[in-house]
């Protein structure tokens, strides 16, 4: 079983503790498949500790994780693409798993849910409070709520990653993937996997309370361009409410003695309608504009060939189980 259309993506910032377990053990998963792992800035000995692997090395010295996915979207060719971190957390023999959802089951992304299997010292119980309110969030913003959107463990069809306009810097870039999919209506599905510790050496990237502020300004943002209509009509009602409590007095006390008294107030109040109103148009402009790209992602998205990776045509009767390869351990997002 041979798996040579398929490519490992790992951007990778000081594992050097980790990169060369997380390298071997997916080409022992995926034998045949190609890893790639983008150096993105480091000052261990991480791209050296990664090519004795066996990995291709390249570098990208502009940090951030968003920026480092981008390049790797642009010129690494293949049918199917694994996105891993580089710190050995995540289960590479549920790669084989992730790559036939996509080549067999037609799926455009395939997100591996982590389950720490309750120990605490993997998953953070900040982490995991903030993991389900900003999925919670998603489902506000987009109607969608998916079990893990900041898993760094996914597999995804040739067709997205080609179509996917990629604007992220940093860790927002899990959180783009995710609304990408919602908003393209791509088949999707989740599956739970195992979430292991970091080994010892290996330091986490994340900062906590200035990457979760970066992540849901940015969410917000992708919600003023997916749905504009709802996020400048939301504005659009806030105003009017301010208006209509501002102006409520000055209206109740004209009609009683026919007077203003509160000009700068009666002004205000105006000001605010006429704000409200104006947000409101504008969000009606700019659907249009959003469906008009909306349109040209899918003209994108169906322009590049469906076409699955004959290698692993037979997956299910050779290393991966038939149920397994048929996904039935999957949920659609």
């Amino acid at each position: 079983m041979h798996y040579r259309d398929v490519a490992v993506l790992a951007p990778c910032l000081n594992e050097a503790a980790t990169i060369a377990k997380v390298v071997s053990d997916f080409v022992r998963a995926l034998p045949g498949c190609r890893v790639y792992v983008y150096d993105n800035a480091s000052t261990d000995r991480t791209a050296e500790r990664a090519r004795e692997a066996g990995a291709t090395v390249r570098f990208e010295p502009v940090p951030g994780k968003g920026g480092v996915l981008r390049r790797m979207f642009a010129e690494i060719e293949a049918a199917v693409y694994v996105i891993v971190d580089g710190d050995s957390t995540y289960d590479a023999a549920r790669a084989p798993e992730l790559v036939a959802a996509i080549a067999l089951e037609g799926f455009d992304m395939m997100t591996a849910v982590r389950d720490n299997a309750g120990d605490a010292q993997v998953y953070r119980r900040g982490h995991r409070f903030a993991n389900r309110m900003f999925n919670w969030l998603l489902w506000v913003f987009f109607g969608q709520r998916p079990k893990d959107m900041f898993s760094g463990y996914r597999a995804l069809s040739r067709r997205f990653v080609k179509s996917f306009p990629a604007s992220a810097h940093g860790f927002e870039i899990e959180t783009e993937l995710t609304v990408h999919a919602l908003q393209m209506r791509v088949p999707c599905a989740e599956t739970v996997t195992r979430y292991f510790a970091r080994p010892r050496g290996s330091a986490s990237k994340l900062r906590s309370y200035r990457d979760g502020v970066r992540i849901l300004a940015f969410m917000v943002f992708l919600f003023r361009d997916v749905r504009p209509f709802a996020f400048f009509g939301i504005i659009g009602v806030i105003l009017l409410i301010a208006a209509f409590a501002l102006g409520s007095p000055v209206i109740v006390e004209y009609e009683r003695t026919g007077l203003v008294p509160r000009l700068p107030t009666a002004v205000l109040a105006t000001g605010l309608v006429l704000l409200s109103w104006l947000s409101i148009v504008c969000g009606f402009i700019l659907d249009s504009v959003s469906r008009g790209r909306l349109e040209a992602k899918r003209l994108a998205y169906l322009a590049v060939s469906a076409r699955f990776m004959p290698a692993v045509s037979d997956l299910g009767n050779g290393s991966v189980p038939a149920d397994k390869a048929r996904t039935g351990q999957a949920t659609r997002c």
